[in-house]
């Protein structure tokens, strides 16, 4: 029997990340439930990873710290032998326009959703340069291709994301191992559901589509990448947004 691979995702006690490791759990990945704070959140996810017949584990780390970074890597790879796939979902808002933006604000968005990113990318970069394969997938956003008002951290953050994308796809392509990067529009999520309806009646009116995304079309995006049909693809961005980003 072929041996189960295994996913590592950010992020993924709810929203966005918990549709990543579901949908993962369902191309029969064992699924490790990386999470900040929200222990009951994270453990549902794994309740419902384990549904389809495969392991997961949650660990508790806080990516923009190093040392828990390299210490939920090395958890993961005790109890699954190895990482084969990586997605980088974490991530935090601060908003404000820059006039009122504190300085500290700026600075936590980047350590979580850029740093976070690379501390992943860094203590694995040895498991998927050993097995000579393997997938990184970094949840960005059309903000870091956009830019949007009220957001310079976070789409700061964002375009920082595609740069490291490339970067680490160009260092790792001869390893056999691709890294892409995910552009979501406005998917529904707690944070979006929580908006005034004039709120999101205005966001949805930019969206071609005229509506918003789910957190399942960016776990089909990721499926594909990690998956043997995308092997030949690297260091691209590929943005799930309804076509706001034409």
């Amino acid at each position: 029997m072929e041996k189960r691979r295994t996913a590592l995702v950010t992020g993924a006690s709810r929203g966005i990340g918990r549709a990543i490791a579901v949908r993962l759990a369902k191309e029969g990945c064992n699924v490790a439930v990386i999470y900040a704070g929200n222990k009951e959140a994270a453990e549902e996810t794994c309740r419902m990873i384990e549904q389809y017949g495969v392991e997961s584990l949650c660990v508790c780390c806080d990516v923009s710290n190093p040392e828990q970074s390299k210490r939920a890597v090395q958890k993961v790879c005790e109890s699954f032998g190895g990482i084969d796939i990586l997605v980088n979902n974490a991530g935090i808002v601060k908003d404000a326009l820059v006039l009122s933006m504190k300085e500290e604000d700026f600075q936590k968005v980047l350590e979580t959703n850029l740093n976070g990113a690379f501390y992943m990318i860094k203590n694995t970069y040895h498991q998927f340069m050993k097995k000579r394969q393997g997938r990184i997938i970094n949840i960005s956003s059309v903000s870091g291709l956009m830019g949007n008002a009220g957001q310079a951290n976070y789409a700061a953050a964002k375009a920082g994301m595609i740069g490291l994308t490339k970067s680490v796809a160009k260092e790792l392509a001869a390893r056999n191992v691709t890294c892409n990067a995910i552009a979501p529009g406005f998917i529904q999520t707690d944070m979006t559901a929580a908006l005034p309806a004039k709120v999101r009646e205005g966001a949805e009116s930019q969206i071609p589509m005229k509506r918003m995304g789910t957190g399942e079309d960016i776990a089909a995006a990721v499926a594909f990448l990690a998956g043997e049909e995308a092997r030949y693809i690297t260091g691209q961005v590929l943005c799930v947004d309804g076509g706001l980003n034409m």
